[in-house]
């Protein structure tokens, strides 16, 4: 037991040297251009490197958990669905450029976050996220809206089908779409299945039959898409956008949401677990997607909170939910949006 705690602790310890490289001089609110600025003289290779190794530091200890007792084997499906959500994030930020230094060092990170989860190549994600995505988030052409209706969130759901909308991850059909997404990944090359089936391989010489089981199957099927999934359904408020023009700021401030704004707990809490490296922030990423997550809050202080800053998560009339279920129902437009982009 020492010796997983051990390297779960060293896991988190490599990590810092990324965030305490990037929190000199870090102003406590600034322009988007002031923390580019700042940002690019911290710039480097080596300490996302030392993130990515972190990680897998971490990973390691979580593997050996998993075989200790029942009770160890479920906290370590736990923490392995977090560390997959990390290793998303660090990939998201190379997919935009600014993990590390260069292109060359960003697209070798993100794809060696990329390859031990079966996600589809970084030149398709880049496409998907930076060109489809975040021009048109809310907006028919948003690959994202085709995927929320694929789920059941259309315009009229009943109650009890929201609800297993919310859980999608969890249901036959949404362990369908996540494998046969796998699937589709490791058909595109040898070397990509060869990358996957490393991983549950690997579980195994460090912490058997366990480790592979709650290890890697259950987080990699399981519990990393449902995280990943409730990541996605607080980024925007999806069925109900407040149409603005303006400057990128303004615009994404009538799509984006900021949860838990009033809550430090809460918010300290989903930073560190299933809304992790800025994702929390999503409202300033959007408007300014160069900026490193190091400095979102920065940003976000300097801008504002977007039009909607809800208490909380599932529950309440200003949750997040609660908005999306009654935009459904009180949106007909919504389904027209819903309908081109299912379309598209």
């Amino acid at each position: 037991m020492l010796t997983c705690l051990s390297l779960i602790a060293a896991g988190i310890a490599l990590r810092q040297v990324d965030r305490a490289w990037f929190a000199r001089r870090r102003p406590h609110a600034a322009s988007a251009a002031e923390l580019i600025t700042l940002q690019r003289s911290r710039a480097n290779n080596l300490t996302p490197a030392l993130l990515l190794a972190g990680q897998w530091v971490q990973i390691t200890g979580w593997w050996l958990l998993a075989g200790h007792s029942p009770v160890a084997a479920a906290v370590a499906a736990i923490g392995m669905a977090v560390a997959f959500r990390h290793l998303q994030e660090l990939s998201h930020f190379a997919v935009h450029g600014v993990l590390a230094r260069t292109a060359r060092a960003n697209h070798v990170l993100a794809e060696a976050a990329h390859l031990p989860l079966g996600l589809a190549p970084v030149a398709v994600r880049r496409r998907r996220h930076v060109r489809e995505h975040h021009p048109n988030a809310t907006l028919a052409a948003d690959p994202n809206l085709a995927e929320l209706g694929d789920a059941g969130l259309r315009p009229g759901t009943s109650r009890g089908r929201f609800a297993v909308a919310l859980l999608y991850p969890l249901t036959p059909r949404g362990i369908r779409a996540t494998v046969t997404a796998l699937g589709a990944t490791v058909r595109r090359s040898p070397g990509r299945a060869a990358a996957l089936a490393a991983v549950p391989l690997a579980a195994y010489l460090v912490g058997g039959i366990e480790a592979v089981v709650c290890g890697v199957l259950v987080p990699r099927l399981l519990l990393y898409p449902l995280l990943a999934w409730m990541s996605l359904l607080v980024e925007h408020t999806w069925f109900d956008p407040e149409p603005r023009t303006g400057t990128p700021a303004w615009v994404e401030a009538g799509r984006c949401l900021r949860l838990y704004a009033g809550n430090r707990l809460l918010a300290a809490f989903a930073a560190v677990t299933w809304l992790p490296y800025g994702d929390l922030h999503h409202f300033a990423h959007s408007a300014h997607p160069s900026v490193r997550w190091n400095y979102l809050r920065a940003l976000e202080r300097h801008l504002g909170l977007p039009h909607f800053a809800p208490p909380g998560l599932l529950w309440g009339p200003g949750s997040v939910m609660r908005r999306h279920r009654d935009a459904l129902h009180a949106r007909p437009a919504a389904a027209v949006v819903l309908e081109v982009a299912r379309a598209a």
